[in-house]
């Protein structure tokens, strides 16, 4: 089973589906920006791209909006940071933003479901699956809080045994010449499997085995996404799990489409 490629839908949103680029961010933005207390002065083609006053007490302060689909875009596009106050994005994926800059990741307000990752731990980082309910945790940095967490433990156990979700606050760092930027991020146990779903299990399931987090023997750098195959693993988990059915239904993969 895969979902179909057309964008996620939304709920409470004036658009059906999520935006694909700035100028649905721009509409969005429109549409809450008296709900975040923004009185929109002008919107321009030139930089930034925004003026807007926002209440502050009893006066109003400027603020300097630059529209963007990805936060990073910001500066991939080269931006002078110090003439920009906020930036208004779908997503938000730029960690070490520069602190004075306000980032309004719009998707928050409008319903998005969460994602599904697998995240392989090593044998030396897999004693942190049993010392810790919530620990720092290098993750893709397309990662957004509220996503799910499979982790799976590498050899020898070759399974996924506990269930963590993404806090939402992360930082990034160098992580050496090979490795480059790494983003880490702040997740948090929702449960520790009774019975765990083993590599061979997903190797021999008739629509997992074709998946290609399976045809990669589970390797990829900050994460597995999964979401389009949620439905099986989430089957897999129920029927040998029981005891955290109720856990579990939180995150149904019906949820995924809501």
């Amino acid at each position: 089973m895969k979902f179909s490629g057309r964008p996620l839908p939304l709920t409470n949103a004036p658009l059906q589906y999520a935006p694909n680029g700035e100028m649905g961010v721009v509409y969005l933005f429109a549409n809450i920006a008296k709900k975040l207390q923004f009185r929109i002065e002008e919107i321009r083609a030139s930089y930034p791209d925004c003026i807007a006053y926002r209440q502050v007490g009893d006066r109003e302060k400027m603020v300097k909006i630059e529209f963007e689909y990805r936060s990073r875009n910001f500066k991939l596009h080269r931006h002078n940071p110090k003439l920009c106050d906020c930036i208004v994005c779908w997503h938000h994926d730029w960690h070490d933003v520069p602190r004075h800059i306000e980032v309004i990741e719009l998707k928050k307000f409008f319903g998005v479901p969460f994602k599904v990752w697998i995240q392989a731990a090593v044998k030396s980082e897999q004693h942190w699956l049993d010392e810790c309910d919530r620990t720092d945790w290098v993750l893709s940095s397309r990662v957004t809080e509220g996503d799910l967490l499979l982790m799976y433990r590498g050899s020898p156990a070759c399974s996924i045994t506990d269930i963590f979700r993404f806090c939402g606050t992360g930082k990034v760092y160098e992580g050496g010449k090979r490795k480059g930027k790494v983003f880490s991020g702040d997740v948090e146990r929702i449960c520790k499997l009774d019975a765990p779903i083993f590599l061979d299990d997903m190797r021999n399931h008739n629509v997992l085995r074709t998946s290609s987090f399976i045809r990669s023997n589970m390797q990829g750098r900050g994460g597995l996404l999964v979401s389009e195959y949620w439905p099986h693993l989430y089957a897999m988990l129920c029927a040998r799990n029981p005891k955290h059915r109720r856990t579990f239904a939180k995150f149904a993969p019906e949820k995924l489409s809501a």
